[in-house]
């Protein structure tokens, strides 16, 4: 069985990751979309959210071999921890090759067995990215075409709550 792993922190799930996660399930016996924390980041979502939204839309999508689970060490050892040789990444620019570039030779690094494939996305997607979408969303903007419709709704009251939270103080 060919075990591929889609890593990301999907904070939110966009339309251009469910692209990526769509076509590699279509490559792949068994795809494990990987939710991972990044240090860099203060996420919207905290992990059990970010799975929850991905397990909804990838239950949208009608996509069966799909698993979601959250990790929050190296991705080089979570390949290793469930027996994948496969790491697939999504491409919007150059600049998200020269980064993933480097993250796919370190991970070669700390495990020769796995291969990173490079997924590049749809003209539709190139610019989108889950900043994007927050970053509309906070400001009461329509993100209805950037994000699964399932999650619409999560998304726009996470931003409500907060812009209520912010005018209690």
């Amino acid at each position: 069985m060919r075990i591929a792993i889609c890593p990301g922190s999907f904070d939110p799930v966009t339309l251009g990751h469910m692209d990526i996660i769509r076509r590699a399930s279509n490559l792949f016996d068994k795809v494990i979309v990987v939710v991972m924390t990044n240090s860099s980041k203060k996420p919207l979502f905290d992990q059990v959210e970010r799975m929850e939204l991905l397990n909804r839309a990838v239950a949208q999508e009608g996509l069966r071999n799909i698993v979601v689970d959250c990790y929050d060490g190296l991705l080089a050892d979570y390949v290793k921890l469930r027996g994948a040789t496969v790491v697939v990444k999504g491409l919007r620019a150059m600049s998200d090759f020269e980064y993933e570039f480097q993250m796919a030779l370190t991970n070669r690094k700390l495990n020769p067995q796995a291969e990173t494939v490079f997924l590049t996305t749809t003209a539709e997607h190139m610019y989108l990215s889950s900043s994007l979408v927050k970053q509309v969303a906070h400001y009461g903007g329509d993100v209805s075409d950037l994000v699964p419709s399932c999650i619409l709704p999560d998304i726009i009251s996470k931003y409500r709550k907060d812009n209520e939270d912010e005018h209690e103080h």
